[in-house]
């Protein structure tokens, strides 16, 4: 199966499927006459325990990624992975710096999705939104000069839909990064 084949599965199973049982779930008669609240309640519960499948099954994505590539990383509670492999110096970067790094993502798969020019650095200010959740808060427990890898997972990258263009629904990526320069919000 190839990897096309293998993201088409993927985008079934996280959205279509879901929607499918919503649908199925609202055009079904109840055998006798319930409250409505209960068809709702039913529905709900179905698809609280299908996001959780989802959840889990993502977690176990990352898990054996890591285990496979014996990287050392560290889970925040958000469920960002981070393995900082060059230290850097001075102090970490906080909201509203503005920041200039490198970085190259990937899909758990390989393939590169971004890459920043090589020739020149991203610049952008922490906190505006102009970089995905997961990146920042990768971001925010590095200094300058440091280097790291993350691994985000899907709901703090592009979550159920993608990027819509290189992204698909419900990607985990991997991105590595380095910070060159740190602009202090208080300067």
């Amino acid at each position: 199966m190839n990897a096309h084949n293998i993201n088409a599965l993927s985008l079934v199973f996280r959205i279509y499927f879901p929607l499918s049982l919503l649908l199925f779930y609202s055009c079904v008669e109840p055998a006798e006459k319930k409250p409505s609240g209960t068809n709702l309640k039913s529905v709900q519960d179905s698809a609280l325990n299908y996001n959780h499948q989802v959840v889990r099954a993502e977690i176990m994505e990352i898990d054996d990624f890591i285990l496979r590539y014996h990287w050392e990383m560290t889970r925040t509670p958000t469920g960002l992975r981070y393995m900082i492999y060059r230290k850097g110096v001075g102090s970490t970067v906080r909201q509203g710096d503005n920041v200039a790094i490198n970085y190259k993502i990937n899909l758990l798969n390989g393939d590169l999705v971004f890459q920043s020019d090589s020739m020149s650095v991203v610049t952008f200010e922490i906190g505006k939104r102009k970089m995905i959740s997961g990146l920042e808060e990768g971001i925010m427990l590095m200094n300058k000069g440091s280097r790291a890898k993350l691994i985000i997972p899907s709901h703090l990258a592009y979550g159920l839909l993608g990027d819509l263009a290189t992204i698909p629904a419900g990607s985990v990526l991997v991105c590595d990064v380095e910070i060159y320069a740190i602009d202090r919000s208080d300067n």
